[in-house]
């Protein structure tokens, strides 16, 4: 080939690398030309926070060596991570919660050694921008501006990149920071499939619903307050006294104090709900399913269920036989009074966190924020979030330049 030859060969290949994902060029030529280069051997290993084993917070470590995320499946996308939620999950999987369970889901066929997850990256909420798409994205673009929730059998969001499947993720609204944007999607899909996809509430159907959210000052408390209120349903919360204002100012109507006694007795004193969703477990059940509209659909949705903790105790067989005898145990119990009893779980979802969106670009929600951290601050923000009694969400600030 002659050297004008090369040279237009050559120029035609870097204006087809700027196209939009879904005509992109092979990975072998793709590699010449990324668009969010951050070092110099970005392309191999990235910076990330990562544990080794389970533990308490000593088992967490910086490298700079983490490995570069790539694309496995043509519906992927690589994410420039800007910012991460932390949660409590994130809390319970560096100790090893659920270690069984999400072990099956990325080996289903246990081909690979136990601990093949290591070194494994913590955190399930992001919000960057879009780095690579996989041949089959039809409606993501480099550059595009994206907010996700991770599922835990994933890598996750403490890292300079991650990659996801193109049904996970969500355009980030356009009126929130990469920093605000990270408090939200892991709360608001895990509210979503409970008060949605097993609560069976919609915008269309709230207007004269009660509701009574048990802990409502945490991070999935603070996004189904909002998303309730914005649907006009009646909201009725249990926090501690110092959260009162916090709660009311996301717009509860109705608060009861836990430190000021049982709770049972003010809220046995009010109006029955349609739907009561347990951020809190344990004795709660006891005495919940009896504030509930008898003979009308009332459903109690918990979110304190143990699932993972069968199968991490029992193995997969016999914790989900025990876990499925425990659920319907409980649900033909309570349904001969007329009453639902249902399990809520985290489900990652891009077309929920599009609805989402449009209700938070349409000021009907907001990020709740209680602290930020710096990437070099990752323990500490462990630290906080193990202390628990959340006004709101912990966010680690990534990487810099994002709006």
């Amino acid at each position: 080939m002659t050297s004008v030859g090369y040279l237009t060969h050559r120029r035609l290949l870097l204006n087809v690398s700027k196209s939009l994902c879904e005509h992109r060029l092979p990975a072998w030529l793709r590699s010449q030309s990324r668009l969010l280069r951050t070092s110099s051997r970005a392309m191999t290993v990235m910076p990330a926070w990562v544990i080794d084993k389970y533990g308490n917070n000593d088992v967490l470590r910086f490298t700079n060596n983490a490995s570069f995320p790539v694309i496995s499946y043509p519906n992927e996308v690589i994410v420039k991570v800007f910012a991460a939620g932390l949660n409590p999950l994130d809390v319970s999987m560096r100790g090893g919660y659920g270690s069984a369970t999400l072990a099956m889901k990325r080996d289903p066929l246990n081909i690979m050694q136990s601990g093949n997850e290591f070194p494994l990256v913590l955190g399930r909420d992001v919000s960057g921008v879009v780095m690579e798409c996989g041949l089959d994205v039809k409606y993501f673009r480099e550059r595009d501006e994206v907010w996700a929730a991770i599922p835990p059998w994933k890598q996750g969001s403490l890292a300079e990149f991650v990659v996801l499947s193109a049904n996970e993720i969500s355009h980030k609204p356009k009126s929130m920071s990469h920093t605000e944007a990270a408090a939200i999607p892991y709360v608001a899909t895990t509210a979503w499939s409970a008060l949605v996809n097993t609560g069976g509430l919609s915008k269309d159907n709230c207007a004269s619903k009660r509701v009574l959210i048990l802990g409502g000052s945490g991070g999935v408390g603070t996004f189904a307050i909002q998303m309730l209120k914005a649907w006009g349903a009646h909201v009725t919360v249990t926090c501690s006294h110092n959260a009162e204002q916090f709660v009311r100012g996301l717009g509860a109507d109705h608060v009861v104090d836990y430190t000021a006694g049982p709770v049972e007795e003010p809220l046995s004193a009010l109006e029955k709900f349609d739907l009561v969703l347990d951020n809190i477990g344990g004795d709660t059940e006891r005495w919940a399913l009896s504030l509930l509209k008898p003979w009308t659909g009332a459903k109690y949705i918990t979110l304190v269920t143990p699932f993972l903790l069968n199968t991490d105790r029992l193995g997969i067989a016999d914790g989900m036989m025990q876990t499925a005898a425990t659920v319907a145990t409980k649900a033909i119990k309570h349904l001969v009074k007329g009453v639902h009893y249902r399990w809520g779980f985290f489900a990652p979802s891009g077309p929920a966190l599009d609805e989402i969106r449009e209700m938070v670009d349409a000021g009907q929600i907001r990020a709740v924020v209680e602290e930020t951290f710096g990437f070099s601050q990752v323990p500490q923000a462990f630290e906080k979030v193990e202390k628990g009694h959340a006004r709101g969400k912990t966010v680690v600030e990534i990487s810099k330049g994002g709006s």
